[in-house]
């Protein structure tokens, strides 16, 4: 089973995102995800982002969102997180806040990787269980807890 805590380095995790709308948490999990030596081009993720998330929501529902890209501004793929208490209104499928965010950024080349990465990530956030323990998380060792568990 794939070990998603290889892809999330310490630095690029932050239990206190300050974004009010969509489009300022984006930009403040690709700066986040820019503290990562994977990424090459902070403005050129953003754009990649930016773009897919045009194509359809990434808010899945049950207050999470996986906005991703695949493009040539990062070398390797990277998972920042972000949390944000107070919510934001992301145009979630189920129409509700938004307050777990993971953006994953993969190179054009990972072919079928980042499907894994995002399919084991779909499967953990459907825990009740790591939800919570993602809302009240206070340490990078909380979140890797969940990243590397198997339910």
């Amino acid at each position: 089973m794939i070990k998603l805590s290889k892809f999330c380095e310490d630095d690029v995790i932050s239990f206190n995102l300050k974004g009010e709308t969509k489009e300022d948490v984006i930009a403040e999990l690709v700066e986040i995800a820019s503290r990562s030596k994977m990424v090459k081009n902070k403005e050129d993720l953003l754009k990649a982002v930016l773009e897919r998330e045009k194509l359809v929501t990434t808010g899945v529902g049950y207050g999470i969102a996986f906005p991703h890209a695949k493009t040539r501004a990062v070398k390797g793929i990277v998972i920042a997180f972000g949390r944000k208490n107070e919510g934001v209104d992301f145009d979630a499928m189920d129409r509700k806040s938004v307050y777990l965010f993971f953006l994953i950024a993969a190179p054009e080349d990972a072919i079928g990787a980042h499907l894994n990465v995002m399919a084991k990530l779909s499967y953990l956030m459907k825990s009740e269980k790591n939800r919570q323990k993602l809302l009240k998380a206070k340490y990078k060792e909380d979140l890797i807890e969940v990243l590397d568990s198997n339910e």
